[in-house]
């Protein structure tokens, strides 16, 4: 039953106004100044207030302000004489709900009570909405406070079209928060197409992202979408970014500013309703200043940006994130382990984790099922970690070495091929998919 407070020192009008909202069903409190109003209010909180503008002592303006600070949730409707409805007006601004003149017309003022419950109610249920998904959000990205923010930006942007550029270190969840956009936002019944810049030589990126006719080229025996054509109503999401080449960011900042793509051998274009999210485990703003980005693409896919905190600044996450990879991995693997020492925890919380939450999980799923007992202790941990990260003593194992200069070699000739993947590639005469591999195993950016 909907609960009203009528805050008047007309006694005869408060007994009026009472009979009609009881009448419509309502419980109906009643206070004859505004000091009695705040006692009453506290005690049992109403779902609307109807106030007189003016009464002895406390004004409704200044009792509005002292309701508003208790639960400014609850809509304040003012009950004003006409030659006060300037000051009537003027409590709409300080959040009042609405005002009324004297004598009420009684069947609009029903109405504005209704209203005004309604949208209480609607309020109260979209809180309730808003706090269970920050709760379902943050079971997937964490609880720490760098994650919170986050959590925010993501529920501010899911519902819009923004174009949006996440950037972090390799194994942060940039992919986890693409896809929770998407799913939070008005095309989740569209696809979600992930687009890994990184796995595609260059040669290929155009004719993949913007699709081509058959004929276009040798060996075209049929017409092929692009990654941009199956993401139709949907979202693309564009990861490693820093791979783009120039030439395919000139047609990609075409693409998004025409909304409409050309694919190789077409003569009309195919208009696009996509949202388009990129992902870069590099500071974007430091590509650009090095030369390897266009600014003017940038600010057409950055409409806005978030950056992923790497897990070593937010350690509050790891045992949250450690016990959640337990509890799923055991039911993975079949086994009964749903525990982990307080003391092992401490371990996982002093390691660097260059790999971050990606690395993290990595260690729990070999930890739950190479381990002995319902526990995981931090012995066990020690042992699955002692390659990366022993204290004060190398590793003089010839896997170790060999993982070492492997990792060198690799990072050496990215560098002398300036990052170009494919070129570095056939200087270590390996394939392509393998050094990306190698790559992403060796945190290599």
């Amino acid at each position: 039953m909907n609960k009203i407070m009528i805050v008047d020192d007309e006694g005869d009008l408060r007994a009026i106004i009472r009979e009609v909202f009881e009448e419509e069903g309502m419980t109906v409190f009643e206070a004859p100044d505004g000091r009695s109003a705040i006692d009453l209010f506290k005690r049992d909180l109403p779902d609307v207030v109807l106030m007189d503008l003016t009464m002895p002592g406390m004004s409704g303006i200044e009792t509005m302000r002292e309701l508003r600070e208790i639960n400014g949730a609850v809509p304040v409707i003012i009950l004003t004489a006409h030659g006060d409805i300037p000051t009537a007006v003027e409590a709409i601004k300080g959040g009042a709900y609405d005002f009324t003149v004297k004598p009420p017309d009684f069947g609009k003022l029903v109405i504005t009570v209704r209203r005004a419950v309604e949208r209480r109610y609607l309020e109260i249920e979209v809180k309730k909405a808003t706090s269970a998904l920050d709760l379902s959000i943050e079971h997937i990205l964490g609880k720490s406070r760098g994650m919170k923010s986050v959590i925010t930006q993501i529920n501010q942007l899911a519902q819009t079209n923004y174009s949006i550029i996440i950037q972090g270190e390799t194994g942060t969840g940039k992919t986890v928060v693409a896809n929770t956009i998407h799913d939070m936002s008005s095309r989740v019944e569209k696809p979600f197409v992930r687009v890994d810049i990184g796995l595609i030589p260059d040669t290929l990126v155009e004719s993949e992202l913007f699709g081509y006719r058959k004929g276009a080229f040798t060996g075209a025996e049929k017409s092929k979408a692009g990654y941009f054509e199956m993401a139709g109503g949907g979202t693309i999401f564009i990861d490693e970014l820093e791979n783009i080449s120039p030439h395919v960011q000139s047609k990609l900042l075409s693409v998004i500013d025409r909304k409409e793509v050309y694919p190789l051998g077409a003569t009309e274009p195919l208009n696009l309703d996509v949202r388009v999210i990129a992902a870069t485990n590099k500071f974007i703003k430091d590509i650009i200043n090095r030369g390897g980005f266009r600014e003017d693409l940038y600010y057409r896919l950055g409409e806005f940006t978030i950056t992923l905190p790497p897990l070593r600044e937010r350690t509050e996450d790891i045992p949250f994130f450690a016990q959640k990879f337990i509890l799923e991995f055991s039911t993975e693997l079949n086994r009964q382990i749903r525990i982990i020492d307080p003391d092992a925890i401490n371990f996982l919380m002093n390691l660097p984790w260059p790999g971050n939450i990606r690395e993290l999980k990595n260690v729990m799923r070999r930890a739950v099922l190479t381990t002995d007992g319902d526990s995981i202790n931090r012995k066990h941990l020690e042992l699955l970690v002692q390659e990366q990260y022993a204290e004060g003593v190398a590793s003089c194992s010839l896997k170790y070495a060999v993982r070492e200069i492997e990792k060198k070699k690799i990072k050496e000739t990215l560098s002398l091929c300036n990052g170009n993947k494919t070129k570095a590639a056939g200087a270590l005469n390996m394939s392509y998919k393998t050094l990306i591999a190698k790559a992403k195993e060796y945190g290599i950016e």
